[in-house]
């Protein structure tokens, strides 16, 4: 049953997402405003632009073991311009330094789909605890070093991603500071070691890991800190600006990564704190600056769909969290 949950929630919450035409045609065409809720639609189609190499990849042995105890070959979409594995919300419970079976299957398996980069909605550690101590908290980073980013780097694969609640969340407390200041000060930490870089081109590093833009090829990647719903107005206006920029606008595609989604598609996650705070506003915001496709996680459900012209990728749990966490 846990085997099937996997399988399931990978070929949905990764395999649909891998493959996304980079050209603003393809993209911009969009079913007409909605006024209810998102709604189901298709990933866009990648049309491929060049023709697939045909000299076999050798794949790494953990690869080649787990492909063959599977029941059925996995499912390989045609290459575009831009290939990506999309994860999310990796964490357990409160604390954990080690990781559900499911998230070192799936990061066995991205060597298969040969991806350009992966990116990552948030929830890589499984923190929010006041009661953690910083050698916990820097345990749990160094667990996700372990099953998850050292992987990459050495597969040398790119990797972007936003900061989750229980990476480092925003929420304020009393006279408006951070609740958890030394998850975040420790998850900065984390990635700012030069040994940690994630290997992407970065554009603007302006506040990284919460805030930063990076560049895939002709793709334009922004990240911003959806760790809570709120996000400040000074943050808002580097975000309307950075979009505005060349580097943004010149690019064939946008992208954002953030952590909670602008509305809910999950029953009991329609409540405030759940969602992005004036989720209208933000999404005229991205829409004026033309911004294709929001990925975000924390609801644990994989939901595809749109508002307007905005594609939105809720992406599903890889971890072993419940689904109230």
């Amino acid at each position: 049953m846990r085997w099937q949950r996997f399988w399931f929630g990978l070929v949905l919450g990764v395999i649909i997402s891998v493959c996304i035409a980079c050209t603003q045609t393809a993209l911009q065409t969009s079913p007409p405003n909605q006024p209810q809720a998102t709604s189901p639609t298709e990933v866009t189609e990648a049309s491929a632009t060049e023709p697939e190499s045909t000299v076999p990849r050798e794949l790494p042995p953990a690869t080649q073991q787990l492909l063959a105890s599977l029941e059925q070959e996995l499912y390989e979409p045609p290459r575009g311009d831009l290939r990506m594995v999309v994860m999310s919300d990796l964490n357990g419970v409160y604390g954990s330094t080690d990781y559900d079976p499911d998230v070192d299957k799936g990061m066995a398996l991205i060597p298969f789909w040969n991806p350009d980069l992966v990116v990552c909605s948030g929830d890589m550690v499984a923190g929010q605890d006041l009661t953690l101590t910083s050698n916990q908290i820097q345990a749990m980073w160094q667990a996700f070093d372990e099953h998850v980013a050292a992987p990459l780097r050495e597969a040398g694969l790119p990797y972007g991603f936003t900061m989750g609640n229980h990476d480092a969340s925003s929420a304020l407390g009393i006279n408006d500071n951070h609740l958890f200041q030394q998850e975040r000060d420790l998850a900065a930490a984390y990635w700012q070691t030069p040994t940690h870089d994630p290997g992407v081109e970065f554009i603007d590093r302006f506040e990284f890991p919460f805030y930063y833009t990076f560049r895939y090829g002709d793709a334009f990647f922004m990240a911003w800190d959806g760790s809570s719903s709120h996000i400040p107005e000074d943050k808002l206006a580097w975000v309307e600006q950075t979009l505005a920029s060349d580097a943004a606008q010149n690019a064939r595609i946008r992208i954002l990564l953030g952590h909670l989604p602008l509305y809910s598609v999950a029953v009991g996650r329609n409540e405030p704190g759940e969602v992005m705070d004036n989720a209208d506003q933000l999404r005229a915001m991205l829409a004026k600056y033309n911004v294709h496709t929001y990925i975000s996680g924390h609801h644990h459900a994989y939901y595809p769909g749109h508002r307007g012209d905005l594609q939105m990728l809720h992406m599903g749990i890889l971890g072993s969290a419940t689904s109230k966490d």
